[in-house]
């Protein structure tokens, strides 16, 4: 097939229509949540991998504090600081076009006080992001209100929180038992009515994570947590089996089989929107 030279491509020389997407909007996650359309969401850390993303037509990209295991080799997100994140926002901003841009707020940039919080998402927000990601629920409720009444938008991020590895005792599926599912619940009510617009549920039983869903004002995004959230996430490291340390089960090889990046890519947001992916039996991680 002959190639236009005057068409654009992209770095990995695939052709992109003239017309290029619409950016994706907060007010569009709204629309696709309210169609059933699913929403799909990967982690990129620099602007290679984002532009990839875009022209795989994944709806939101995360910068991710998952980087200090992907790209640093730590044992665990801890050691990532703001200042790095802030870099990697700018690299993937640069990259990206037309996805929505979500950047995790690291471990010790929004646990001490409001005025910390706010100064943090503010830096990252200047870097390029769209929306702040943070961990946890109960004491994060008045952290999310703060920075919505500020017009920062919000994801909010329950059941198994990477930057409380150590006080949950390991990666473990969260909210098996009555007590536990009541305390989630309890936070995303508290969440979604400070107004996180979005709302990450990992490893949390499937059936759990359909009743958050239910009833949460904004969109879900799953990880680990079955296929009825709103949406799905996962590493892009993972997803292309080029990770180290152990193997979350949920996640799947899509570059078996797939010709390239680009196209196992857009084979995940395809089997994201059409319900294929992800397995609704399979949860946590192999030994």
């Amino acid at each position: 097939m002959s190639i236009d030279p005057h068409q654009p491509v992209s770095p990995y020389g695939t052709p992109i229509a003239t017309a290029a997407r619409k950016p994706v909007t907060l007010h569009r996650l709204r629309a696709m949540r309210d169609a059933g359309e699913k929403i799909a969401m990967l982690t990129a850390y620099d602007a290679t991998s984002a532009r990839l993303l875009d022209d795989a037509g994944s709806d939101c990209v995360l910068v991710g504090d998952s980087l200090g295991m992907v790209v640093q080799g730590h044992a665990s997100t801890l050691p990532v600081t703001l200042e790095q994140m802030v870099y990697h926002t700018t690299c993937v901003a640069r990259g990206n076009r037309s996805s929505w841009l979500v950047t995790d707020l690291p471990f010790g940039s929004y646990q001490g006080t409001v005025e910390q919080a706010v100064q943090s998402a503010v830096m990252l927000m200047q870097a390029g992001a769209q929306m702040v990601k943070l961990e946890g629920g109960g004491w994060t409720t008045s952290v999310v209100a703060a920075l919505v009444e500020r017009g920062i938008p919000v994801c909010a991020h329950l059941g198994l929180t990477p930057q409380s590895v150590h006080a949950l005792g390991g990666y473990r599926i969260q909210g098996r038992d009555a007590i536990a599912a009541d305390r989630l619940r309890a936070h995303a009510r508290n969440l979604g009515q400070a107004g996180a617009a979005m709302l990450v549920l990992e490893l949390v039983p499937s059936d759990l994570a359909a009743q958050i869903t239910a009833d949460y004002p904004g969109m879900t995004i799953g990880i680990g947590a079955g296929c009825r959230t709103h949406g799905q996430v996962l590493v892009l490291q993972d997803m292309l089996d080029f990770s180290a340390g152990p193997k979350p089960r949920f996640v799947r090889n899509f570059m078996a089989g797939s010709p390239s990046i680009l196209d196992a890519v857009r084979t995940y947001v395809r089997d994201v929107k059409s319900g294929v992916f992800p397995d609704e039996s399979l949860h946590g991680y192999s030994s």
